[in-house]
């Protein structure tokens, strides 16, 4: 073949993937512009400002089509049909307590930058941003403002996974000091010091003496809800299995948390567990939740559940945490509930 033919072969080539290269971003230019289009009879919502010192609001993440897709948003607790408040701040995930705020935020791709979590004040400025092992997954924020953790994944996409690997940390507000991987804690299950490599934790919710922690930990195919102190560096087993995504009531009392309730298969339910008589109580929502609950009050749990006929949105819904009543939709277009 000549060198005349071979530099048209290509030249030939070249356009063709320059084609499916400007085919592609075109593509998903498209896809992004109609993500971000308002949708008819969708929520409405504004720019403003957010503060996460206002009392009677719910923070979250909007989800709803439009240009504030993404957007830290608040809406008053008592009218959460209202006009929605959106601030300027894109989060992934998002939690906030005692005007301290948690911002998970995805990278932009395999060869940008890595996901970040911004820690913010309560007019959501920036105070610290720390880079991402992996994909966002959860955020919580202890009940004083101090404390902050989150996990992400570092291996397989979801919970309900075959394989996957999470990385949780924790981090001091005051002293910036970050515990960047509670594998390393020293675990205890069953009375006896424990290590193992497929060792998993996730799930982190405060309680209010900056110390005491609830988790998930995974391990030989169980998951097990452990109670972690921060200044032993410590993780015990509680004696209680099948609790994944704890979440403690404000009174200290109770955990809420999803439970498997199909072996192997993506099928979760919310259960409310008391600390006390470790009773587990199940509750109305009878459709799998794959989410950390939040609990709006000591009565009251919002949960995340797929839009119906929309795979790309997120709608919240509340239930009593006694069990009785039935599922009720809060907020549609929205995840990462905050009540402030």
């Amino acid at each position: 073949m000549s060198t005349a033919r071979r530099l048209l072969i290509l030249g030939i080539a070249v356009l063709l993937l320059a084609g499916l290269g400007t085919g592609f971003v075109l593509h998903a230019a498209s896809r992004a512009a109609d993500r971000n289009k308002p949708r008819a009879g969708g929520p409405a919502v504004a720019a403003g400002t957010v503060s996460l010192t206002r009392t009677g609001q719910v923070a979250f993440v909007n989800a709803a089509h439009g240009p504030y897709r993404g957007r830290v948003t608040t809406v008053p607790a008592g009218a959460p049909g209202g006009t929605r408040t959106a601030s300027t701040l894109d989060c992934a995930r998002f939690y906030a307590a005692a005007g301290t705020g948690v911002c998970l935020r995805s990278g932009l791709g395999v060869l940008a930058r890595t996901g970040k979590a911004v820690i913010t004040d309560a007019a959501l400025h920036t105070r610290r941003t720390f880079p991402l092992a992996g994909v966002p997954s959860r955020a919580r924020v202890s009940p004083s403002g101090r404390l902050a953790a989150w996990t992400v994944f570092v291996g397989g996409e979801s919970y309900g996974a075959a394989f996957f690997s999470t990385r949780t940390s924790i981090l001091d507000t005051r002293t910036w000091h970050l515990l960047p991987n509670l594998e390393d804690f020293a675990i205890t299950l069953a009375g006896q010091p424990y290590h193992a490599v497929d060792t998993n934790i996730w799930g982190v919710t405060f309680a209010s003496d900056d110390d005491t922690f609830y988790a998930t930990l995974a391990t030989a195919g169980k998951t097990h809800l452990v109670k972690g102190s921060i200044t032993r560096r410590t993780l015990t087993d509680t004696g209680v299995q099948n609790v994944e995504c704890p979440s403690l009531s404000p009174d200290g009392t109770r955990v809420a948390f999803k439970k498997r309730v199909l072996a192997g298969a993506s099928l979760w339910h919310e259960y409310v567990l008391d600390l006390r008589t470790l009773r587990q109580t199940p509750l109305a929502e009878h459709r799998s939740v794959d989410d950390q609950a939040t609990w709006l009050d000591n009565d009251t749990l919002a949960y995340a559940l797929p839009t119906q006929g929309d795979t790309t949105s997120t709608d919240l819904w509340t239930v009593p945490a006694d069990g009785t009543g039935t599922p009720h939709l809060l907020l549609p277009g929205a995840s990462s509930p905050a009540p402030l």
